[in-house]
Order: structure tokens, then sequence, then C-alpha cells
């Protein structure tokens, strides 16, 4: 597929990059991104080599949410096509099997604060602002918002930043456990990789097992949340690369993982 809206590029050896690529209109989500965006997350997700994920904006902004101009007048029917869209979407982005870090810098509002919560972690550049502005058009957060803010900053803090739609700073998006950090806007890109080049150079069928052990575990009793654990930890012991790496320590070198 030829993307119009988004860029995906590979920033090194297993780091893949998806921009947003609108960034005329702040990076607005239409629903041509949306088709852009499920085509990659799909790709990616069947990638062997893929070790991690940066998702970032183009321009000015990460990206400022809906494109309301292409929505003004829609009916109600195709309003929820569209959404089924974005529902696909946001469900393919959850599902990629390796970490994705949100780069936001500008305004990441609705959707895009939205997308950035889908993440599993993100960074954020001074001066960047958040929000989900949704009551005041109307509706509310609508691509898993509700439910990955409260396991964020948890229900109190979700229903206030909610219901206000008030908009909120890197500042607090980090005292909140939104973003890992804050940094300079040009020391943000920089950071991202770094930490995606670390998370590259580990075990990958370690680094896969820990996000589905993590995300897994949330809604299970942890009686099941530790069979699960236990159950990913039984076979990566019995791994080529848990060889590689205890062999690689004791070596005193750096280990090659194959992700077998």
């Amino acid at each position: 597929m030829t993307y119009e809206t988004i860029k995906l590029e590979e920033a090194a050896s297993g780091v893949a990059v998806i921009a947003f690529d609108r960034p005329e209109v702040a990076n607005a989500l239409s629903t041509q991104m949306g088709r852009e965006l499920l085509d990659a997350w799909s790709r990616l997700a069947g990638e062997a080599g893929l070790r991690c994920v940066i998702l970032r904006g183009e321009g000015r902004h990460f990206q400022a949410g809906a494109d309301l101009k292409e929505r003004n007048g829609m009916t109600d029917e195709a309003w929820a096509e569209q959404h089924r869209l974005f529902e696909a979407m946001i469900r393919a982005q959850l599902a990629c099997p390796v970490p994705v870090i949100a780069a936001v810098h500008g305004a990441a509002m609705g959707g895009g604060c939205e997308m950035t919560l889908a993440c599993d972690f993100a960074y954020a550049a001074q001066g960047a602002r958040f929000g989900l502005p949704e009551a005041g058009l109307g509706i509310l957060p609508g691509l898993g918002g509700t439910q990955l803010l409260t396991r964020a900053v948890g229900p109190r803090r979700a229903i206030e930043i909610i219901a206000t739609a008030r908009p909120f700073s890197a500042e607090q998006a980090l005292a909140w456990g939104l973003v890992s950090d804050v940094v300079p806007a040009e020391e943000l890109l920089p950071r991202v990789l770094e930490v995606a080049g670390t998370i590259a150079s580990k075990a990958p069928l370690s680094v896969r097992g820990a996000k589905r052990v993590v995300h897994g575990g949330q809604d299970l009793d942890l009686a099941r949340a530790m069979d699960l654990e236990l159950e990913v930890y039984n076979h990566l012991f019995t791994t080529h690369d848990r060889r590689e790496g205890v062999a690689a320590f004791n070596e005193k070198r750096a280990a090659n993982f194959e992700g077998r």
C-alpha cells in the first residue's frame, strides 16, 4: 500500500517508525489515515525481525485528533462506518507484539491523546499539550481512551480529565504517569531512538513475552496472572536466546540474539 497520510520507515535494525504526515492540519485523523494506520500496524505485526516501534508526528504537532472538517455534516451511518475503521485501527495498534513508544510534541488531542495512551509508554517534548476534548463535542473518547486513561492515572483523575475536557501540559502528564519523561524538543527523537535501540538489543522473545504478560495479566487475579508469567518463562528458558544470553554473560561479550 502506498501511503499518503503517514510514513513508515526503518530507523535502525528492528526499529520501525510510523509518522503521522498531515502537518498542514496538525496531523488530524482522517478516514484515509485510519485506513493507512490499520494497514501499517497489521503489516508490522507480521514482521519477525521487528523489535520496537516509534509513533511520532511530522511538523509542529503529534496528532490533533479526528478531522472535524471531514466529519462536518456526516450522517450517523457515515460516522459509525468511519468509527468502525478507527476501532479496527486502534485494536491493531494495541495488538502490536513489540513495545510501541510515542514521541509527543506539540498537540496530542482527542484521538492523538488516545493513540499515545495506546502506546506502551511515551516521552514528551517540553511544551507538548494533551487533552480529551470529546465532552465538549457531545461524545466521549472512543478509541479506548476512557479505559487506557483509567489504567494510567486511576479513576478519579480520569473522570476529571474527561469530564472537564481541559488540556494538560507535558509536566502534568509526567506527574500523572502518562509519560516517562519530558525533554527539550530537539532531544525528543534522539532520546526515543536511544530507548528503542536499547530494547532492540535485548532478547526479542523476552521483550515480546514481557509485553504479553504485563498486558495480559492486568485483568486476571494474581494467581492466574502468575500462571501466565510462568507459562512464558518456562518457554523462554528452553530457547536458543536464553543459552546465548547466559553464555555471553559468562564470556563477557555482547549477546547475539536471534529470536529463537
